[in-house]
């Protein structure tokens, strides 16, 4: 069935209906309310209506509502003939009235919606502008650095020493992971937005993947120091090993893009009844606490910092673990720093569902 909204049929139904239903009701009780009351009743019916539905079917109920008023409540009933003049100009004013109100209701709404359309379309469009900035810059470095380093093994391939080359190589792929994660960020973005994401759950070691993943960022650490002990007596975890993977790079790689250099990123995984936390902890500066409500939004860059990127990865880090039901918490550390707090339910693995999978 199409939403009423969209329906002028049914909300053909719906406004006569209302009004034959108020029509019914205040018919017997008129001797003690008064036709005129009635008149208003009706006429705030209309305007209710005027703001929900499409004009046509509003003009036709206050036509209907008018035409109904006069009919079988001002005297002499049960005729469409008006015996006082000034039941003639009450009867032509509740008509216009319900005319004007009705247009003027449907034009407001009409003037309301184009202005939120236009907000909605403008905020888009800063905020794939926001995109297109900050892609263009996050794209363009490590192509740049792909291409100089190419150029330079191939006019000099004969001059360059193996550790030269070796060098440059190091580039080339820092460079190209640099180029896959802004990728995969805009791919896992377009998979949220899309609405179809569920997760594949699979065992998974989960002390495995944070090694997986510390290994991955090894070009970003530098000189920062990541803190992970395995947690020996973490089970094997039914998740989906990807995407959560992919949440606790982008939140480790957020961590080591905003902490400067000597800072220290503690990652801890425990397992409680049937949750698992993962904290991701530094020692840096920490978040602003107004800032705080819009680090998970898209696009969300903190003010004044000059560590780049597209504000992607925090914002898909929520999703993907929204998607396992998880929630994802951010509080500042006392003695400074950020602390991210991921909470997904789990089931856990004994050796007869090992088997059974």
């Amino acid at each position: 069935m199409k939403n009423w909204r969209s329906n002028l049929t049914l909300q053909y139904i719906i406004s006569i209906g209302l009004i034959a239903a108020i029509g019914f009701a205040g018919y017997f009780f008129v001797d003690a309310i008064g036709y005129m009351s009635v008149a208003l009743i009706l006429l705030m019916t209309v305007s209710i209506l005027a703001m929900l539905f499409d004009i046509l079917p509003v003009l036709v109920t206050a036509v209907v509502s008018a035409l109904a008023w006069n009919f079988f409540f001002i005297p002499p009933t049960f005729t469409f003939h008006i015996g006082t003049t000034e039941d003639v100009l009450m009867f032509l004013m509740y008509f216009v009235i319900a005319l004007i109100n009705t247009v003027l209701t449907f034009k407001i709404r009409d003037s309301e919606k184009k202005a939120r359309d236009k907000e909605e379309k403008e905020k888009t469009i800063k905020l794939y502008n926001t995109l297109l900035n900050s892609l263009s810059h996050e794209l363009r470095t490590p192509i740049a650095t792909v291409i100089g380093a190419v150029d330079t093994m191939k006019e000099n391939k004969d001059k360059l020493s193996e550790k030269n080359t070796a060098e440059l190589i190091t580039e080339i792929e820092i460079a190209g992971l640099r180029l896959n994660r802004q990728v995969e960020n805009l791919l896992n973005m377009s998979r949220l937005e899309s609405g179809f994401l569920k997760p594949r759950l699979d065992w998974c070691d989960l002390n495995e993947r944070i090694y997986s993943i510390i290994k991955s960022n090894r070009s970003d650490i530098q000189k920062r120091n990541v803190v992970f002990s395995p947690n020996e007596n973490l089970p094997m975890l039914r998740i989906d090993r990807d995407l959560i993977e992919q949440a606790i790079n982008n939140i480790l790689h957020n961590a080591l893009r905003y902490t400067p250099e000597n800072a220290t990123i503690i990652i801890r995984a425990e397992q409680e009844t049937q949750l698992c936390i993962i904290t991701i902890e530094d020692n840096g500066k920490g978040i602003p606490e107004n800032e705080m409500p819009f680090v998970f939004d898209k696009f969300y860059r903190l003010p004044l910092t000059l560590a780049g990127g597209t504000g992607l990865g925090l914002s898909i880090a929520k999703g993907f673990i929204e998607a396992h039901k998880g929630k994802i918490k951010l509080k500042n550390v006392i003695t400074g720093g950020a602390k991210f707090i991921i909470e997904i339910p789990v089931e856990k693995s004994n050796m007869q569902n090992m088997y059974n999978e």
